[in-house]
């Protein structure tokens, strides 16, 4: 018997996941739930803390920029490609173990830009967080 994936929505076939090496693979970033209108995100607090011991002010935004494009991306699909272009951190409480959970709303899809809100709580369910995204949405590059 196969396990079943870790999320209820499963990523669209064109979606290729975080790639090997990226900065969100390296913080231990994983998408835990694909459904496009609330996606789900983790990330471990070790490793992703500064000297004082709590997550690092950074790490939260790596992990908000990273679920909110991936929500934009998967709003315009595999035919054009989206970048931050605005982001505002709202810091509420640290955390010093365990997992931080993302959920990313969109507030906005459109053909140009994108919004996103995402609000990062810890182990007991306490806001961490809120971030607010904006995504340019352009024609992906050829490549080659």
């Amino acid at each position: 018997m196969t396990a079943s994936p870790p999320f209820s929505h499963r990523p669209p076939d064109w979606v290729a996941g975080l790639t090997p090496g990226s900065l969100a693979e390296r913080m231990g970033i994983q998408i835990v739930d694909w459904n496009p209108d609330r996606l789900v995100a983790t990330m471990p607090v070790e490793g992703n803390q500064q000297p004082y011991g709590i997550v690092h002010g950074g790490a939260f935004c790596v992990l908000a920029e990273t679920l909110g494009s991936t929500a934009a991306a998967l709003s315009v699909g595999p035919e054009r490609a989206v970048v931050g272009i605005e982001l505002n951190a709202s810091y509420h409480r640290a955390a010093v173990q365990g997992t931080v959970t993302a959920v990313c709303r969109n507030i906005h899809l459109g053909g140009t830009l994108t919004s996103h809100e995402i609000e990062m709580a810890d182990d007991t369910g306490r806001l961490l967080c809120t971030v607010r995204l904006r995504c340019l949405v352009r024609d992906r590059p050829p490549t080659g």
